[in-house]
Formats: structure tokens, sequence, C-alpha cells
């Protein structure tokens, strides 16, 4: 346990004492920092993670009582140990009162220090527990989570009962909304590590100045802004399982470090120069055409075979169509319930409508529809003009189409607006995934985003 422990913090003005307290603890494994009065205490606190305090009552300048009482309001989970020369009833209770977890006299005995140090170590495990627990509640990622009846549904459940008790990196690959981060919950629930912390983290949804720093944390002053040390969240997620989501979309100098650390588990904060080192297990998932971005040099071969130790796919709603009124009725009563509204089964007439739409969001856009279709329905059973008008975007694309008269232009402008309508239909079918529209449009990702600048197509 000790070793996942953060420091704890000594505060005594005398130098001695101070250094004969963290050898004490030292030799017992533990990390100490150590500062000469209460001022530097609060300032350390302020700038770093320790899982306590021991501070002496009498000091120079601001006394140990005041500064236990403003750690205490300002850190109230902080345990705090306080050591006196001069110790009295009415001091201890005043400690005690003021925000002490044990009180000790000097001289003490180095069994005594450890004994209430080791109390305050397990008290900090307690709440981190209780943390994770917590978070846990709201995951909700079982394996009975993952709805379909198709051939490859069944498969990939069989899948993650078969690799999730494993130590595996799983790479997850699908389109946007097919419910990769479902999986990779359930692998993580399915796995050992299900009652320590499973942690998310969004590639594309974080700054590429940033993401470092995210993924690994850094040193107070490491970059304007960092006031303090901040814990990234491989060290949030060590013992458990780290999911890194569109993965796809990192930057190639972060991915050489991301390598680096699923070699060995070792890395080093931004701005700092320890190597520190978790054990985590690592589940990626993307919705790019992972070996086109290997081709086009945007992602590194060895970090994509480091990563597809075991390799999931998941297939499309479109095709996967005899589970769109299974996914459709478990939504609609999910949601329901939610709203005190209890509906009848589907129509022939809705189950119709559901099944001869693209889905191009995938399960997600399902979920989305029957969520508006429950909140519109005014009886407890849905009609056809519960769902959304499915056609009016491709009628008004081929409105806007029809529109152009292509013999007012010129040859090459006539070319440039009927290739640009295609593009940009083919964008709004495929949600502005390049990747999805590439392989459609049967071209290269690199050619349709040479394309794109080219037209000024905005997406």
């Amino acid at each position: 346990m000790k070793s996942k422990l953060p420091k704890l913090l000594l505060v005594d003005d005398e130098r001695n004492m101070r250094e004969s307290l963290k050898v004490v603890l030292e030799s017992h494994g533990y990390q100490a920092d150590m500062v000469e009065s209460a001022e530097k205490g609060l300032e350390s606190l302020s700038n770093n993670n320790y899982f306590m305090v021991i501070t002496d009552a009498r000091l120079d300048g601001m006394s140990g009582y005041a500064f236990l009482q403003e750690s205490h309001e300002r850190w109230p989970d902080m345990p705090i140990l306080m050591i006196t020369a001069y110790a009295t009833p009415k001091l201890a209770v005043e400690a005690i009162q003021s925000g002490a977890v044990d009180y000790l006299s000097k001289p003490f005995e180095p069994e005594e220090l450890l004994h209430s140090v080791n109390r305050c170590a397990e008290m900090h495990e307690l709440i981190r527990q209780n943390t994770n627990l917590r978070a846990r509640l709201n995951l909700g990622n079982q394996i009975d989570d993952i709805i379909g009846n198709c051939d490859s549904m069944i498969e990939l459940r069989k899948m993650i009962c078969t690799v999730g008790p494993t130590e595996a990196t799983v790479l997850i690959l699908g389109e946007s909304g097919t419910g990769k981060e479902l999986i990779a919950g359930a692998l993580h629930q399915a796995s050992q590590r299900r009652e320590e912390n499973y942690v998310r983290l969004n590639c594309a949804a974080i700054p590429e100045s940033l993401l470092e720093s995210e993924l690994f944390g850094h040193e107070k002053g490491a970059f304007t802004g960092a006031v303090k040390q901040k814990i990234g969240q491989v060290e949030e997620a060590n013992e458990g399982t780290l999911f890194l989501d569109e993965i796809g979309e990192m930057s190639r100098s972060l991915q050489a470090k991301l390598l680096r650390f699923l070699e060995d588990g070792t890395f080093v904060r931004v701005g700092g120069t320890e190597e520190q080192k978790v054990n985590v297990r690592i589940v990626a998932a993307t919705n790019r055409d992972i070996i086109e971005a290997i081709e086009d040099g945007e992602f590194r071969e060895d970090l994509y075979h480091r990563l597809n130790v075991v390799q999931m796919r998941v297939v499309p709603l479109r095709d996967r169509r005899e589970d769109i009124v299974l996914l459709a009725e478990h939504f609609l009563a999910k949601f329901g319930r939610k709203m005190s509204k209890f509906f009848e089964p589907l129509s022939v007439e809705v189950k119709s409508l559901l099944g001869s739409h693209h889905w191009p969001g995938n399960v997600r856009e399902l979920r989305n529809t029957m969520e508006r279709s429950a909140i519109l329905a005014t009886k407890n059973e849905l009609s056809s003009t519960d769902l959304p008008d499915f056609q009016f975007e491709t009628r008004l694309r081929k409105a806007d189409s029809d529109n152009v008269d292509y013999t007012e232009l010129g040859l090459e402008d006539a070319l440039a607006s009927f290739e640009r309508g295609i593009i940009e239909a083919e964008l709004s079918r495929n949600e502005n995934n390049l990747s999805r529209t590439a392989q459609k449009l049967e071209i290269s990702r690199h050619a349709l985003r040479y394309r794109i600048s080219r037209l000024k197509i905005i997406h």
C-alpha cells in the first residue's frame, strides 16, 4: 500500500527533529517532504499532493495550532498528527478539537509515531476506495448493457468475457456512436481490476498542447498556469484501467511517449525529471481507419502493434438491422421509466421507418431518436409523427443540387460545384467523419482532405 501513497509533509522549525523523523519514516517505506514553518507548510499543501501532515505545536511565526485549524478548514480530509514537548491534557483536547487525528508528546518511541502514521495511511486508503466506489456507481458498464442478438454482438460479448479477466491491451475499432466506450467499461468490469479506478480520457476533446499534461501530469511551473503539481490520468488509473478514446487523434510526438509508457509503465511528468512508474491496463479506441492513418504518416505503426494485442471491431448499426427494433424498444422503455410513461410495443409502421433509416450516427443516433420520441409522444403508442423526418436532410441536399444551373457555369466551376455537392452530402451522411466519407467515396483520406481544402468546404 505504501508504494501507492503520496508523500507526507513534516512541519517543524527544528532541523534535527525534521531530519530524524524523516529517517525513521523513510526506513519504513514512507516518503516525506520537510518545511520549517507553518507558512511554508500551507504553501506546500497548496502546491502538492500529500496523504498526511506531521506538525510541531510550537513554531516560529504561525503556531502549530493555527496551522492545524487553517489546514483542517482548507483540506478537511487531510489527516494531521501533532507533536509537542509541552503536552498537557488541555492542549491535547484543543488539538483534537481543531482537527488533529492524533497527538504525541515528546519524547516518544519510533513505534508510537509509526503506529499513528500507519493509521493515517489506512484512513487515506479508505477515503480513496470510497471515492472509487462512488465513481463506479455511475459507470453501469456491465456486459448485459451491450444489447444485440446478431452474430457479431454475440461474439463480441463472448470475447469480452474471455479477454476481460486478462491483462491484455485492447484496441476497439468502430464508427462513431457504435458503443466503443460501453465495451471498454464492460472490459474493466470483467477484469481483476474492477475494484480499482476506471479512468476515461478523450484524446480528441483536449487541446494538443494540454493532452500530455492531462495524460502524464505536470510539475509546478512546468508552463504558464501550472501553479501546482498535477497528477495525470495514468496515475489516477494506477492498478486500474485507463481508456484512451479517439486515440487516432493523438499527435505523433505524444504517441512516442505513450509507446514508451506502454513498454514498462514508466513516464515523466511535464516539467519534471523524476521517472514515475504505475501499473495500468490500457484500452484504446478510435473511429478512424487506423491502417490508412499509418499509411498517411499520422499514426505510428509500432504504437498500433503495441496497442493491437487484442482487437475488437464493432459493426455499424446499418449492418445489424435485426438489432434496431430491439435497441429502440430498450431505449424507449428506459426513457419512458424516467418520464413515468408506459409505452406499448412498437407498431409495424414505426418498425418499418426505423428499419429503413441508414443510421449514420449508429446507436447514439437511435438512442437520441427514441429519447426525442418519448418526450414528444402524447399517447402510450408511438406513431410516425413522433419520429424525426429522416428524409428531410436527403430532400434538402437534393433540392440544393437541383437548383444549381450548370449551364451558367464554366467547365471548371461546374465540375467543382458538382464535386463539392457530392462531398458535402457524403460528409453530412457520415457526421463529418473523414475516414468513413473517404471510404464511401472510394478515395484515400489524404485525397479527401486535399479536395476539402481546394473546394473550401466547411466541415
